[in-house]
């Protein structure tokens, strides 16, 4: 039975309202630190305080109009757009390196500018692979022990999105997409063989892609010794280390953050965990780390209850996606990984980040709503 003629799956109970809840506070959550962090920033770069909390207040409720329209749009009928992710995915990718399209920040070219506004379209890529290679996979479940027939495919799929992104250049979030795609092979029963294989060949092209440019070879010698640079390199580091340090046990206060005087760099995104620890200490950080874990626990619950192999994919890969950026984020900040550009979910100033992660948390409820017992 095609795809459009095959039933849709029925409704067995309520969604998983920790879940949401957990949600809904971190991100109430993030509003507060995105103001915290960010209001010497904007007061320093646009005239008044409120600059970049206004915007991500703008991009929470369109994320939860997002949330709440996905939470009830059955995922079955969602997967019939999956090609069609992908493909606008593509091509918004490549229109960032079209001039007047999109937009260059730091020498990378990862936004296009509408209306004002920047958008980054490899969130949308990250959600579009992981709805199209669960629906591929879902496809292919009696070839998935055939490297040409069944693994190749997805694969052909992740390393367009993947090689495109790598040249804005963004490495992070290539792998973290080549990840997750791992991660959903082993779950749609790929042999041992060929991801041990496919791990052997992407272990030296990692290898190779961080030492092949200079920046991402000095951000990860700064990761093993940031003392060595501490005015350059290892700068980032270091600033994040006395903030985390500076928030001793129990924080300075709500508000009462020292680093974000200019000292550390992006407070308001890829560090504001560490703005965090300073305010709130390491109690707050541990408490945030909590919710975070209660989050995935439950996310990951959705994977297990539900009712079908395409809807199991697609939580796990959502999950996984999820999982990542906050095990990088903290990871950065902490100074316990090299230095990559990834928002912490839910919290990070980021409004194409913030909209596809309240997005894709709106697929892991809808998918709750079917659960099996």
């Amino acid at each position: 039975m095609s795809l459009l003629l095959s039933p849709s799956p029925r409704r067995t109970g309520p969604p998983q309202f920790i879940l949401m809840a957990v949600t809904l506070f971190i991100l109430a959550f993030g509003l507060v630190m995105v103001y915290s962090s960010s209001a010497v920033l904007s007061y320093m770069e646009h005239g008044f305080n409120y600059f970049y909390f206004q915007r991500q207040v703008a991009w929470s409720v369109l994320g939860l109009v997002a949330f709440f329209f996905l939470s009830n749009f059955s995922y079955e009928k969602l997967r019939r757009f999956s090609r069609l992710a992908v493909i606008g995915a593509v091509i918004l990718l490549l229109a960032v390196f079209i001039p007047g399209v999109g937009v260059e920040i730091n020498f990378a070219r990862r936004w296009l500018g509408i209306a004002g506004l920047t958008l980054q379209p490899s969130e949308l890529a990250k959600l579009a692979v992981i709805l199209y290679v669960s629906h591929l996979l879902t496809e292919k479940k009696e070839k998935i022990h055939s490297f040409s027939r069944g693994i190749l495919p997805p694969l052909l799929v992740t390393g367009l999105v993947s090689g495109l992104i790598l040249l804005q250049p963004d490495l992070g979030t290539s792998v973290a997409i080549a990840a997750s795609t791992l991660f959903l092979l082993f779950i749609a029963g790929a042999r041992s063989l060929h991801l041990a294989g496919l791990l052997a060949a992407g272990a030296p092209a990692l290898w190779w892609a961080i030492f092949s440019e200079p920046y991402r070879r000095q951000r990860f010698l700064a990761f093993l010794d940031p003392w060595a640079d501490p005015l350059d390199t290892g700068y980032h580091i270091i600033q994040s280390l006395y903030a985390i340090g500076s928030g001793g046990l129990l924080g300075l206060g709500l508000g009462q953050s020292r680093q974000k005087y200019l000292y550390l760099p992006e407070p308001q995104t890829d560090f504001i965990f560490a703005i965090i620890a300073e305010e709130l200490g390491f109690i707050g950080g541990l408490l945030l780390i909590s919710l975070f874990s209660v989050f995935i626990w439950r996310a990951f619950r959705v994977a297990l209850k539900a009712p079908d192999p395409f809807s199991t994919l697609l939580a796990a890969g959502i999950s996984t996606m999820l999982g990542l950026q906050t095990l990088i984020n903290i990871g950065v900040v902490t100074g316990s990984m090299p230095i990559k550009g990834m928002p912490l979910p839910f919290v990070s100033f980021g409004g194409t980040s913030l909209l596809f992660c309240l997005a894709g948390t709106g697929i892991l409820v809808n998918i709750s709503r079917y659960a099996r017992e």
